[in-house]
């Protein structure tokens, strides 16, 4: 079964959670808020995904946390991202196969989950 982490409230994370509802796909959901990942994890979706795709230099977080002043290398954001997980673009979406979905795009959605 595919892993979704998220947050509740986050329009990506809905349009994510109704498309797998819309199409019968079985998901757990993970909220960050409630159940924060640490490094670990982290690190290995950094394996698979580029931090470009990953971190999210344009939510609200990001700008509260004045994160643009610092001008953060790959290291320094992943720092953020391992203390700050509403830093992670979202949803982050894990198969069974170990391959790892970042955000939503309902064309890539089709070829990855119901193709």
């Amino acid at each position: 079964m595919i892993k979704v982490y998220g947050i509740k409230t986050c329009g990506s994370v809905k349009k994510a959670l109704k498309f797998f509802r819309d199409n019968g796909i079985e998901y757990e959901f993970i909220d960050f808020k409630s159940a924060p990942v640490g490094c670990d994890k982290i690190d290995e979706w950094l394996s698979k995904v580029e931090m470009n795709t990953f971190f999210n230099s344009r939510g609200t977080k990001y700008r509260v946390l004045k994160l643009k002043e610092l001008n953060l290398d790959d290291n320094g954001k992943r720092e953020w991202l391992c203390k700050e997980n509403l830093l992670i673009k979202r949803p982050v979406i894990e198969l069974d196969s170990g391959e790892v979905v970042v955000g939503f795009d309902e064309e890539q959605y089709r070829e990855v989950f119901i193709a």
